[in-house]
């Protein structure tokens, strides 16, 4: 006998669990879809050419490599190298800005741990232009993040935001070249390493001087106002100064998109560690849980398909890791007992042997909306109702010899237990106005 087992890094979700996922995706499609983005479904297999075009270093040790007679194949790794694919090779049937939403699965073999997957679910949009890209597409961004977030439930996050020109040239006035990579990727990690450690990396590891890392370590850590931080630098090097204009535009517009005050903050020490992110970027953090990291993070890239196409296709995406994101939300009790999360609405149990009106009824009763099981199984009525009743099902119907005599159902209210018989069309007409008032009721996913 083989043992079953499900592979680290792999997460399955019981009934239950999967209704919760299936409703956070139905609300993003419904938020993203609201913003005007499309629908996008490309393969989970691509050559592998394509996919590791962007590659190299640990990313290329993280891909799936697979082989199949010729063809070198990969899984994806990410969402943004097959739309780097897709809009090269339907450039002429796509209208830009083209704006499209993808969720799906993508696979990275790292090592599996508390919160990371090797299998995992991403929600991805991206605003892709045709040579250029309006800045105003980079200020709508935290307005969707907002809207997306709290559709599934999220009120306590805040969105950082800054802009990696502002920091590219803040480096250059500093006269850093040469480890401006590296300083960038270092003062990333500030939040989780902290000023004395970050001051270790830029002196040791990337040769800074003592009086370069104390200025960086200043401009990024100060308790002022950004902008007046900012301001301080202003005029002195092309490259700042475009950041800082394209920030406050930003800033300027962010509240016109609805994200109150109290939901984003301009983090000057934010950079992302991705080298393609060219303008803004965004990391979105839950404000009771900041040991868990960004759920949401994303920025502005200047060339997205440059692998593919000597066009320029500039633009501005963000990622929302799915299975990890559910992952805090269950480790953390935060999904609601209360959510309408019954696979079906009404269970009938037949009391004759000749199944014909039941299923007759059960085939009237989803014609009005209604989600409907038949219980065939010969067992005894009390495991029937019992089976009802550990599925939350939350209406048994009752048909045997008498109510079909008399065109009429018995329904049982699982919640209370009240028991009423009438005909078939008035009960499923209040059924359906109960199922629906307690949808209502119980819509919320988190508490």
């Amino acid at each position: 006998m083989i043992k079953p087992r499900t592979l680290s890094g792999f997460m399955e979700l019981l009934p239950p669990e999967q209704v919760y996922f299936d409703e956070i995706i139905k609300r993003l499609r419904e938020s993203f879809a609201a913003y005007g983005f499309t629908a996008l479904d490309t393969p989970l297999m691509e050559a592998a050419e394509i996919l590791l075009a962007k590659g190299g270093g640990e990313t290329e040790k993280q891909i799936y490599l697979l082989s199949k007679g010729d063809n070198d194949l990969a899984l994806r790794y990410e969402l943004t190298a097959s739309l780097a694919k897709y809009v090269t090779l339907y450039y002429n049937d796509l209208t830009f800005p083209f704006r499209r939403f993808e969720i799906g699965k993508v696979y990275r073999g790292e090592r599996a741990q508390r919160g990371r997957f090797r299998e995992f679910y991403q929600a991805d949009i991206d605003i892709i232009g045709d040579g250029s890209l309006d800045i105003l597409n980079e200020a709508e961004i935290p307005g969707i993040i907002y809207s997306a977030l709290r559709a599934i439930g999220l009120e306590k996050f805040v969105i950082h935001i800054n802009n990696r020109k502002v920091l590219s040239g803040f480096f250059e006035i500093l006269g850093i070249v040469e480890a401006a990579t590296g300083t960038m990727r270092a003062v990333d990690k500030l939040s989780k390493i902290g000023a004395g450690k970050l001051s270790e990396i830029l002196t040791l590891d990337l040769s800074l001087s003592q009086s370069q890392a104390d200025e960086i370590i200043a401009f990024t850590t100060s308790a002022d106002n950004p902008f007046t931080i900012l301001e301080k630098y202003k005029g002195k090097n092309a490259t700042f100064d475009k950041g800082l204009e394209e920030l406050s535009l930003l800033q300027k517009h962010i509240k016109d998109f609805g994200v109150p005050d109290t939901h984003y903050k301009i983090d000057i020490s934010l950079a992302r560690g991705l080298d393609y992110y060219t303008g803004t970027v965004y990391e979105t953090y839950l404000t009771d849980y900041p040991e868990v990291g960004s759920v949401c993070g994303g920025g502005r890239y200047d060339n997205l398909a440059g692998c593919f196409t000597d066009r320029k296709m500039p633009g501005v995406g963000i990622s929302i890791g799915l299975s990890r994101l559910f992952y805090i939300l269950q480790e953390q009790g935060l999904l609601c007992d209360d959510f309408y999360s019954t696979p079906a609405d009404v269970l009938i149990i037949p009391m004759t042997d000749d199944l014909s009106d039941a299923i007759k009824l059960a085939t009237s009763m989803r014609e009005s909306g209604l989600r409907v099981q038949i219980y065939t199984e010969n067992k005894k009525f009390k495991v029937k109702v019992s089976y009802a009743d550990r599925l939350k099902i939350p209406y048994v119907v009752f048909l045997g010899e008498d109510e079909i005599s008399k065109a009429m159902i018995t329904v049982k209210d699982m919640a209370t237990g009240e028991q009423t018989t009438a005909s078939a069309g008035m009960l499923i007409t209040g059924i359906c106005d109960k199922i629906k008032e307690g949808k209502k009721t119980n819509e919320k996913i988190l508490i």
